[in-house]
């Protein structure tokens, strides 16, 4: 099975290294800054369950790419989106299936209407990962999973051969018959982690101790209610972990969205919460989310002109 990742970062690098290092057919569709770096020092992951070290990857540029392939690892930022399809798009052939691991729902919509319905697998992933200023892929937590499926949750040829790939990978890979169920859910508990750590501009462990927990239990209910009403009401289990993870007394956790406001980086704010908010009912019906999203959205407006007058 041919597979095409995109990128070669903290997600892409790791799942589709793991996959190299089995010996499996991946090739890396990066940007040059990120070609020079892997001729440079090769592709190096740092991790608990083993380094990994290919001094001279499978690489290709988007202007260079003109074979199909057989699946294509779908890892970006929401925000790159458009540039990402783009980047893909003479790689995707009729039978190509496109496995994204992005949170949230629009980013399926948006590939959808590019590639059609065939084209398009569930998926997501559990891992926390980054890369060092050289380009090493840093794998700092216990999670490397990817979980995927057919969206309407029946068994096929083409996902059965994509688990058996997969399962090559020194890494936890699981087929699941209810994927978009499994999406959801994700996304109530990551909507909820990115809106209050942002929103507070703290760790969760701080919010608790200022008295937020009441707002962390609007917070899910809000989440959760947008869900049940597009049809994939989560789990009492998924409902009861959101609250608690977000409410620990003394804990450090903080989304990656908050850290990108720390950094002064571009969010995926939108994406996640905004298209979250669009799907419920109505904006004041969600009022914790809805503050939520236009802080995020105030923040975005104030990082873009500050941009544009220092340019």
């Amino acid at each position: 099975m041919r597979t095409l990742v995109l990128g070669a970062g903290g997600i892409g690098g790791y799942f589709g290294g793991r996959l190299l290092q089995a010996n499996r057919d991946v090739t890396f569709l990066v940007r040059p800054r990120r070609a020079e770096q892997l001729a440079r020092i090769g592709l190096v992951i740092k991790s608990q369950y083993g380094d990994y070290h290919h001094p001279s990857p499978p690489t290709l540029l988007a202007e260079n790419l003109r074979e199909t392939y057989d699946v294509i690892l779908l890892s970006c930022k929401a925000y790159d989106l458009d540039d990402a399809m783009n980047a893909i798009a003479p790689a995707v052939g009729p039978e190509t299936v496109i496995l994204p691991t992005l949170n949230g729902m629009r980013h399926m919509d948006a590939l959808i209407d590019r590639f059609g319905d065939r084209a398009l697998a569930g998926g997501l992933c559990f891992i926390a990962s980054t890369m060092d200023d050289d380009g090493r892929i840093l794998h700092l937590n216990p999670n490397h999973t990817i979980v995927f499926g057919e969206r309407d949750g029946r068994r096929s040829a083409r996902i059965d051969a994509i688990a058996a790939e997969l399962a090559h990978g020194a890494f936890e890979s699981r087929l699941s018959d209810s994927i978009m169920q499994e999406m959801w859910e994700k996304w109530v508990f990551i909507a909820t982690g990115a809106a209050i750590t942002s929103l507070m501009r703290s760790t969760v462990g701080d919010i608790t101790a200022a008295g937020g927990t009441p707002l962390v239990q609007a917070l899910v209910g809000e989440c959760a209610a947008i869900a049940a009403r597009s049809g994939f009401a989560p789990s009492d289990e998924c409902v009861e972990r959101s609250k608690s993870t977000f409410s620990t007394p003394g804990s450090t956790l903080t989304a990656s969205m908050y850290r990108d406001i720390e950094r002064g980086g571009r969010t995926e704010g939108d994406h996640l919460l905004g298209d979250l908010l669009r799907r419920g009912e109505s904006a004041e019906l969600y009022p914790v989310l809805r503050t939520a999203n236009i802080h995020l959205a105030t923040y975005e407006v104030r990082r873009a002109r500050l941009e544009a007058e220092r340019t």
